[in-house]
């Protein structure tokens, strides 16, 4: 494991990079805390704007394989942004219920499914944690995508963000 794909990537790479981060770091704490407290509301403002910021940030990274430079993955941003609007709209509604849901979703499909995309080969996480075994993205991204949605079919409940 090397750091300098990071180190010589753009700055829009390393910014969504280090926001994406937080919200992967911040998630477990803010989401699955049992105690609903002060801790909580500022640490889940902090991990709504990392989350906000990792998605924005996103569309500053293009793709050299589609003509406007967005690529499939960039809809997951869309659904970030979107999940985000729908819990705080929630959480102003005080429906504590439908917050709850769409944040821990949202962290599994949104930050936790759409970080595997980022072991596809050539890609940055790839090249630093993967140089020499880049097909082995592939394997992670099935794993994350079996355990991100074989729950929710299992239950037969339909996806929401």
């Amino acid at each position: 494991m090397h750091l300098e794909p990071l180190l010589n990537a753009s700055l829009p790479i390393q910014l969504h990079v280090a926001l994406a981060l937080m919200a992967l770091m911040l998630g477990p704490v803010v989401l699955w805390r049992n105690r609903r407290d002060g801790v909580h509301r500022v640490l889940g403002y902090v991990w709504v704007c990392a989350l906000t910021g990792a998605a924005l940030v996103s569309f500053a990274i293009t793709s050299p394989f589609t003509p406007i430079g967005l690529s499939p993955i960039h809809l997951l941003s869309l659904y970030a942004l979107y999940g985000l609007w729908v819990a705080m709209r929630a959480i102003y509604r005080r429906d504590v219920a439908m917050h709850r849901h769409v944040m821990q979703n949202l962290y599994v499909r949104g930050v936790v499914l759409a970080g595997a995309f980022n072991f596809l080969p050539g890609r940055t996480a790839q090249r630093i944690l993967l140089p020499d075994m880049p097909t082995l993205g592939y394997g992670i991204i099935a794993l994350v995508m079996i355990w991100a949605f074989l729950p929710f079919v299992r239950r037969g409940r339909v996806l929401q963000p």
